[in-house]
């Protein structure tokens, strides 16, 4: 039998070729090849690889168990023989490490990208304005493909995948996925939970990915477009109808106006609206100046300078235009949004569908006006537009109509630059007033005069 201190080459055939030990025994073989590894065998045969050395902490040799040898191979035995020498040649423990080596396996458990996903929309995006937006792009997007994986797993290969496959049809929806992997990982990283430390966003750049994508457009409606804008949006139900027509009218932010409450308006006029009958005209100019207003908050208003935030309430003059529009709103007992499908428990998203089916009900429109001025139907064209060239457009009437700028940025809800920003809180609300009753005026020239059943502004006051 070998003695204790025999040193041999192990190989796999001379640890299957070891007998029992003795009933009551047992007996190693020490390796010549790593020092301190061997193979321990007892009476029953069961063979066990073993190092024999100083672990930190005591004063003298310790065995410990490395694996069973039918159920690993010699090689890793080894290899895991050679890792626990340099850990102790470390001063460290092979079992301390082990432990953290399973406390961080267990982490990766834990902290999969799903649930650091579900923390961040719990606890970042409720600052966000657009906290909705991002938690829907959260959960159709990210989640299905990385929702169960750990967080830490997450590479820079999978972002570039996910992304090069969004900007395939989706180009500029690729780049504000970018946006929103970049600050969730931001976030997680600062948390110092989650076991990460590096972005896998940090050394992607976008347009080596997905190419130039260009962000800033200039398309203002015509004439034409906007009085098929106008038009379908008379022939499309409540609630987005109804939206469309007050983009057209404030030049506001889409979210701005789609998700508005009653709480945003002044006590008396909804109590107004909620008591007019069919077919009855409210007398609005019996209302005071300072009830005839739509404040948004804040934190549904966009505005930010270098990384600070600085929105700031807009205060939207009621005009005789806007009050007919607000008048043809269902009323819901309780309800807290305006333009909602659910009785007002919450807000209408206007998504592609319908903005689809205001492109179809205009290019209608504009077929049949050519047709009706005599000419090819097929030749009328619809050129792409989005729902914020409403904006574009109507800033530019203003300009047209000599409104002065600062006026023309007020009614936009734009933050002043520089020190004007910061020390200048003049509402300009005289001058919104006037503005918008001005570009009522002149929308009212455009959509007149279009051919046969086209619905017309509200009069003013």
């Amino acid at each position: 039998m070998p003695a204790t201190d025999h040193r041999v080459v192990l190989t796999d055939n001379r640890i299957k070729a070891l007998k029992p030990a003795p009933k009551g025994k047992r007996y190693q073989v020490m390796d010549q090849t790593v020092a301190g590894f061997g193979v321990r065998v007892t009476d029953t045969g069961v063979r066990t690889f073993i190092l024999r050395t100083r672990y930190p902490g005591a004063t003298s040799a310790a065995r410990r168990e490395i694996g069973k040898a039918d159920s690993m191979t010699l090689a890793d035995a080894r290899d895991k023989a050679r890792a626990w020498v340099k850990l102790i040649a470390a001063g460290i423990d092979p079992a301390v490490q082990a432990e953290r080596n399973r406390a961080a396996e267990q982490r990766k458990v834990e902290t999969t990208f799903g649930a650091v996903a579900e923390d961040f929309i719990r606890d970042k995006l409720p600052e966000e304005r657009k906290a909705k937006d991002a938690e829907r792009e959260i959960r159709r997007e990210l989640l299905p493909t990385w929702g169960k994986r750990p967080i830490s797993d997450i590479s820079d290969d999978d972002v570039i995948r996910l992304l090069k496959a969004k900007a395939r049809k989706f180009p500029v929806s690729a780049k504000n996925l970018f946006a929103l992997i970049k600050r969730f990982f931001r976030w997680a990283i600062s948390q110092r939970a989650y076991g990460i430390t590096v972005s896998p966003c940090a050394s992607i750049v976008l347009k080596h990915i997905i190419g130039d994508i260009a962000s800033v457009r200039e398309h203002v409606l015509s004439d034409a477009e906007f009085w098929a804008l106008w038009r379908a949006s008379g022939r499309i139900r409540y609630p987005c109808g109804a939206v469309y027509r007050l983009l057209a009218l404030t030049a506001l932010r889409l979210r701005e106006v789609s998700e508005a409450e009653w709480a945003e308006f002044d006590p008396d006029v909804v109590r107004a609206l909620r008591q007019r009958k069919d077919g009855e005209r409210i007398a609005w100019e019996n209302f005071s100046k300072d009830k005839l207003i739509w404040v948004i908050p804040a934190s549904r208003m966009k505005g930010k300078n270098a990384g600070i935030k600085r929105a700031r309430p807009h205060s939207v003059p009621l005009t005789a235009e806007i009050l007919s529009v607000l008048e043809s709103v269902p009323m819901v007992k309780g309800a807290r949004f305006v333009f909602s499908t659910s009785l007002g428990a919450k807000p209408i998203w206007m998504g592609a569908k319908v903005k689809t089916a205001i492109d179809a009900r205009m290019l209608r429109s504009l077929r049949a006006f050519t047709r009706k001025r005599g000419d090819d139907a097929a030749s009328a064209v619809l050129e792409h537009w989005t729902n914020h060239d409403i904006r574009r457009t109507v800033r530019s009437h203003l300009s047209r109509l000599k409104i002065s700028e600062e006026s023309r940025e007020a009614v936009l809800a734009h933050v002043r630059p520089g020190i004007k920003g910061v020390y200048d809180k003049y509402d300009y609300f005289d001058e919104k007033s006037e503005a918008l009753q001005l570009w009522a005026a002149r929308l009212r020239d455009i959509v007149e005069p279009a051919p046969n059943n086209v619905i017309r502004l509200a009069a003013k006051s």
